[in-house]
């Protein structure tokens, strides 16, 4: 039933009546009477007997399209399990909601999904045999294995490490064109609207169109349940998205593959508050499916895939790396300032500025990364250097423009009377400067220029490759034709200085995700970190090594305690209600109770940590934990995650 109680987390026997017989068939939604009201479900399966003498009667069938199907359950029981949630929860994230009116446009005789037990012939999928080219792969000792692999219908798994200026999209076109080949399907979830306009592009040319099909809220609800209808009926047999698609209903499901799996786009905001990694590398165990796990820079949670054996990397040699990487450099914890009045202004250092010019001066787009968008996002008193806050909230104080009155990012009070409470000073200087300030100052240094800027409030897809700049935040940078002559990684202690366990991770991440957009080659597009060069990230970045990085990183983590060496859960909500649910939880031998750490809106988190054998153990404890609590009705809410993002 879909009703997100976790102590009514289970199945439910209810009686079929005749005049619904032909209709309730496994994987169709429901509605069943339920303490009084009517709820929506979903048929598991039918049985010939229950073990209880007394049941109501199944009341209506709301659709006779069967869109659970039997695989989909039994991952979604499995990522639950997995996260101590409910099966409802997972259910609402897996199956879209319904739309009649595409429902009712469906012919009458497609309702039925393909037979999963039918030969797989490849020929017989529409559109016909797709071709499969392994030259794409040819730089990866391992890529045309792979491939191979997915033809042949092998459960090959592989963590792939992409060079600078390679089209990824083209690679997992390859990918998944070999498994069509092959006769099986494939499922490719990526991070945000732009790489997946990319991925649709590579392969309508790969596989021709109407092969797959794009999954993602972003379409709109009869667009996307159209997508979703197709995939369950067998129409296509590749379906691509966001993390909406992790749970695409795909038959002979042969490959499953995240591009990017590092960016925290992935994790889904809600309950059980699922990986789309995780949910995937499941699905792949579950159905002894393929996967691949591919980007510029590797996660800690992808190089412990590699390090147990689970996949096997697929990398370039070393050779043909150095040829492909386009020139770095850093420069250095104490950057001079170029000469340039509008350089200085900007924060350029000598070496960035020398780069961007002589790439101005040959015709060639440069792009600047920004960390903070905005114009100023955070100001300080100019006389004692005390932050800027809020009188009303405490929030931080921002300016707009140029011109702007300072406001609060919190409330949105404007603070146009400021005063400083340590000294009482009333001018405010810049403490991070944001990209569209970053713009106007750059405008004013390469005068007659074109600026761009790309970001939250317009995010550029594609620049012309001509002279110009572009101003970008991270996850915005466009792509320009023929690459940039230049990337400038800007105030990079933003990204390494945060408190957070992931930060030189994403600090890297960043950073080879604008770097892979310079012209490839030594001779080609120059890239120029502003950070110290002996900072480990900075290391992994000049050398192209992100597998290196990502081995320091989890050793590390191992040595600390903290995931993916070990299984964490955060326990959050008000003291008392934590305290309570950790109280009733019969935690497994070794569990470590950690807290608390204050969490936001006056409540706490407590953390809990187990070794990675005892983690199925600690999501059952938690999650029968919170359905006592739920049965007795405890009035204030308790959120469970288990392995966040963010711990602290």
């Amino acid at each position: 039933m879909d009703v997100p109680l976790p102590h009514l987390d289970r199945p439910f026997d209810y009686l079929v009546p005749a005049a619904l017989d032909a209709e309730a068939q496994p994987g169709v939604r429901v509605k069943v009477r339920f303490a009084g009201q009517l709820v929506d479900g979903w048929l598991l399966e039918r049985a010939e007997s229950s073990a209880h003498p007394k049941l109501a009667y199944l009341e209506k069938v709301v659709s006779s399209v069967p869109v659970l199907s039997p695989e989909v359950a039994r991952l979604a029981r499995a990522v639950a399990d997995r996260y101590a949630g409910s099966l409802a929860d997972v259910l609402r994230l897996a199956v879209p909601p319904r739309h009649a009116r595409a429902e009712k446009a469906v012919p009458a005789d497609a309702d039925a999904p393909a037979d999963p037990d039918a030969p797989a012939d490849a020929d017989a999928r529409p559109g016909g045999r797709a071709e499969v080219d392994l030259r794409g792969w040819r730089d990866y000792p391992a890529g045309p294995a792979l491939l191979r692999a997915l033809t042949d219908g092998r459960p090959a798994r592989a963590v792939w490490s992409a060079q600078p200026g390679e089209d990824w999209a083209g690679r997992y076109a390859d990918a998944v064109a070999a498994t069509v080949a092959g006769g099986r399907g494939a499922v490719v979830v990526v991070a945000d609207a732009r790489d997946l306009d990319r991925l649709d592009a590579a392969l309508t040319a790969v596989l021709g169109a109407g092969r797959h099909v794009r999954l993602t809220a972003a379409d709109g609800p009869a667009r996307r349940y159209r997508a979703f209808l197709a995939a369950r009926r067998g129409d296509v047999a590749v379906v691509i998205g966001t993390r909406a698609a992790m749970f695409a209903p795909v038959e002979r499901l042969g490959l499953v593959a995240i591009w990017d799996d590092g960016d925290d786009l992935h994790a889904e905001p809600r309950a059980p508050y699922p990986h789309a990694r995780d949910v995937l590398l499941t699905r792949a165990q579950l159905g002894d499916a393929a996967a691949l796990v591919g980007g510029y820079a590797r996660s800690a949670e992808a190089q412990l895939l590699v390090e147990t054996s689970w996949a096997r990397e697929v990398v370039a040699d070393r050779a043909v790396v150095r040829a492909r990487t386009p020139a770095m450099a850093p420069t250095g914890d104490d950057p001079q300032l170029a000469r340039d009045p509008g350089a200085a202004s900007a924060r350029l250092p000598s070496l960035a500025w020398t780069s961007a010019r002589d790439a101005l001066r040959a015709d060639l787009p440069v792009l600047v990364q920004v960390p903070r968008r905005g114009y100023v996002p955070s100001v300080a008193c100019a006389d004692c250097r005390t932050p800027a806050r809020c009188p009303h909230c405490a929030g931080p104080l921002a300016l707009p423009s140029a011109q702007g009155t300072p406001a609060c990012r919190w409330c949105g009070r404007v603070a146009a009377a400021y005063a400083c409470p340590e000294c009482g000073g009333r001018r405010l200087r810049a403490s991070v400067t944001g990209a569209r300030r970053t713009a106007e100052e750059l405008g004013r240094a390469f005068p007659g220029v074109p600026v761009r800027t790309s970001g939250r409030e317009e995010v550029l897809a594609t620049v012309p490759g001509g002279a110009g700049l572009v101003i970008a935040t991270p996850g915005a940078e466009p792509v320009a034709d023929g690459g940039y002559g230049a990337v400038l990684l800007l105030d990079s202690w933003a990204l390494l200085t945060r408190a957070d366990l992931r930060a030189g991770e994403e600090a890297l991440r960043r950073w080879m995700a604008a770097a892979a957009l310079a012209r490839p080659g030594t001779a080609g597009g120059r890239v120029v970190v502003v950070a110290d060069g002996a900072l480990a990230p900075v290391q992994a970045l000049l050398r192209w090594d992100s597998a290196w990085f990502a081995a320091r990183e989890l050793a590390e983590r191992r040595e600390l305690g903290f995931p993916p060496a070990v299984r964490m859960a955060s326990v959050t909500g008000v003291a008392e209600a934590v305290s309570d649910l950790l109280d009733g939880a019969r935690l497994p031998d070794g569990a470590e109770v950690l807290g608390p750490v204050p969490a936001d809106e006056g409540r706490e988190r407590m953390l809990v940590r187990v070794p990675r054998s005892r983690a199925a153990a600690l999501a059952e404890a938690l999650h029968a934990a919170a359905g006592q609590r739920s049965a007795r009705k405890a009035a204030d809410p308790v959120r469970l995650q288990v392995d966040p993002l963010v711990l602290f």
